[in-house]
């Protein structure tokens, strides 16, 4: 498989699990390693295709982007609290992100970690679906200040691979008594500063490698994996509003534990 195939299966990929509650990072180190793709080569390829399942957040709610912007320019309450809310949320995994950044990337290149991970993750969405509580549709700038904190929190159990940001973010705020679609929306735009800081020090780290054109995956690879990854976000966005909205959260559970078995299942293969 040529690297120009190989960034766009990487690319779908991303943009079908980036937003779903199923860990795009376990499922790209998955891929990496079961189709027998270099995983150094690839790491921040995997990383910087992010922006474009960002990207598609951005289209998908810029009617909210635009109007909490136009509203910071008046100093408009909701408009700030939307960018409080966002930010307390945002701080506890920038502040642990940079402190355990090494002991981050070591486990990104553990597979078994991955399969373990989204086997032990899918049992603990089925168990909060099956006790949480949720409270009242509201607006992200309604939330209280410690609700936000405490989807923050939730959000830096996603440093192990296979736990899943959107998974941990959106059952952090159901077991907090945070609606559904509520929830599933504030994943999303948590999505933007965090994956963006995420990627930007990923960029920092390879820039001489990127810009002397001297690895194996190049600027081209990492074009047609964002493109692709946006295209494909854009669509599951919706439908996951939708899905979530209908059934819930369970059919992802299960499917994390039938992928993490057959995870290790493959690796199991493969190491033979």
């Amino acid at each position: 498989m040529d690297l120009n195939t190989t960034a766009i299966l990487l690319g779908i990929v991303e943009g079908l699990t980036e937003f779903l509650p199923v860990s795009s990072t376990g499922h790209l180190i998955l891929a990496t390693r079961i189709f027998g793709f270099d995983a150094a080569q690839w790491a921040t390829f995997n990383i910087v295709i992010q922006l474009g399942a960002i990207l598609a957040v951005i289209v998908q709610f810029w009617r909210t982007f635009w109007a909490v912007g136009m509203g910071l320019l008046k100093l408009q309450p909701v408009s700030i609290r939307f960018i409080r809310n966002v930010l307390l949320a945002f701080l506890p995994s920038a502040v642990l992100g940079l402190a355990l950044k090494d002991h981050i990337e070591a486990m990104l290149g553990s597979a078994s970690i991955v399969c373990w991970a989204l086997i032990i993750g899918g049992i603990g969405i089925l168990a909060i679906e099956k006790v949480a509580k949720p409270g009242p549709l509201t607006g992200v700038a309604e939330l209280p200040a410690i609700q936000c904190l405490g989807v923050g929190a939730a959000q830096c159990l996603a440093m192990v691979p296979g736990v899943s940001r959107s998974g941990a973010t959106i059952m952090g705020a159901l077991a907090m008594g945070i609606e559904r679609r509520t929830a599933a929306e504030f994943s999303f735009f948590l999505a933007v500063p965090t994956m963006m800081g995420a990627t930007t020090l990923e960029l920092l780290g390879a820039r001489h490698e990127l810009m002397a054109g001297t690895g194996p995956v190049g600027w081209t690879q990492i074009g047609i994996g964002f493109f692709v990854s946006f295209v494909v976000a854009l669509v599951v966005i919706k439908a996951f509003m939708a899905f979530v909205s209908r059934s819930g959260f369970a059919p992802f559970a299960w499917y994390r534990i039938v992928a993490g078995a057959l995870g290790l299942y493959l690796l199991g293969q493969v190491a033979g």
